[in-house]
């Protein structure tokens, strides 16, 4: 009995399992896809007894939870009428019930798939286990046990919304724990009932508005329409594109175009710097006259910028007056000239060489020839 709820109950989760696993089903919540049925109809022993001359009539009620559209999980019971037609006499109205644990496997949607709606017609296979008794007259003299179901369900699915059904249902009941010694658990058709039923059945509308599991929708996300500003994105990157190979040509012709080009060698010729000034005297005199100031400061800040540059001053004198008197005129002209570089504008002593040279013969006038010239030494 165990191995036989064991089955069916796994049998049942694979199927489920195998359902849930199609995404496009909406599972809706716990309270959706439950049903009830009421049915009516007959039975009789399965051996010995032809079924429309022998059977008795029975009744019953279904609950049920569709788990996934092909396994359903349900509750039913049945109750079996005493017309005393078996040859014994009970006085009981009712003779028998029983109450199964029911799997109802949709073999229409397991081997065709599930399209979001019922189809119009549809099979299902249905096993499970039960708890039998039955009603005897005299005392203690009732009988339980445990029992099976096998059978099938052909199914009418009513109207546009499939809220009703009506079926036709087919079943064997075993009664495997009856104590009948040498039929005692095990499933024997001698100790078994033949039963066929007609039922209706209404499905309970769910969370998702419709009687049955119904295909999920997809929600569209909303996209706003800004085409036209990527389109001006768009329009802009290209002309960015465009500028940058563009670009990228110039670059590898400037480039091609130095590779081939000859390297040219600048020859730099160092010139040596040189100066001269010439600082002028009156007759007799060794005093700088402010007009000459300017060429001293010309002398004073070549030095300054050329800190390894020296300068030799020569004082010249015109031929007026005696030799020795021109010797020492020019001696302290150049001297005159030292000084000031010296003490006005801080030139090094070291750096300056100052020389009388006598009587001057430079130029054609005389007075030209009263000066003091100044000439770097680098």
């Amino acid at each position: 009995m165990k191995k036989i709820f064991l089955s069916v109950m796994l049998a049942g989760a694979a199927v489920a399992a195998n359902a849930q696993s199609v995404s496009s089903i909406s599972y809706g919540k716990f309270f959706d896809n439950w049903q009830v049925g009421v049915n009516v109809g007959g039975y009789t022993p399965t051996t010995g007894n032809a079924f429309f001359k022998s059977a008795r009539p029975n009744f019953g009620v279904e609950v049920g939870k569709q788990i996934s559209p092909s396994f359903r999980l349900g509750l039913d019971g049945t109750a079996y009428i005493n017309d005393n037609s078996f040859g014994v006499r009970n006085p009981l109205a009712i003779e028998h019930v029983n109450v199964a644990m029911l799997g109802n496997f949709n073999l229409s949607n397991i081997f065709a798939g599930y399209k979001g709606e019922p189809r119009k017609f549809e099979v299902e296979a249905v096993a499970g286990p039960g708890w039998f008794h039955s009603f005897n007259p005299g005392k203690n003299n009732d009988v339980s046990g445990m029992s099976v179901k096998f059978g099938a369900n052909f199914l009418l699915n009513l109207g546009s919304s499939k809220a009703w059904a009506v079926k036709f249902s087919p079943s064997i009941l075993y009664l495997i724990d009856e104590p009948i010694a040498q039929h005692a658990n095990s499933l024997n058709s001698k100790n078994s009932f033949t039963q066929a039923s007609l039922g209706l059945v209404y499905r309970f509308k769910g969370s998702n508005g419709a009687h049955h599991f119904t295909a999920a929708q997809a929600s569209a996300p909303v996209v706003e329409d800004n085409s036209g500003a990527l389109r001006g994105e768009l329009s802009e990157k290209d002309r960015e594109l465009r500028d940058a190979r563009n670009r990228i040509h110039e670059l590898e012709g400037e480039l091609a175009e130095a590779r081939n080009r000859k390297p040219e060698v600048e020859t730099v010729v160092e010139t040596k710097r040189t100066l001269e000034s010439v600082v002028t005297f009156a007759q007799g005199k060794t005093i700088i006259a402010p007009s000459q100031q300017p060429n001293v400061a010309r002398i004073a800040t070549y030095l300054k910028k050329y800190p390894n540059s020296k300068v030799v001053i020569k004082g010249f004198a015109s031929p007026e007056g005696s030799i020795e008197v021109n010797e020492r005129i020019a001696k302290a002209r150049a001297e005159a000239v030292k000084a000031v570089l010296v003490k006005q504008y801080k030139i090094n002593a070291d750096r300056i060489v100052a020389e009388g040279e006598g009587i001057g013969h430079m130029f054609s006038e005389p007075d030209w020839n009263r000066v003091s010239i100044a000439t770097i030494k680098e």
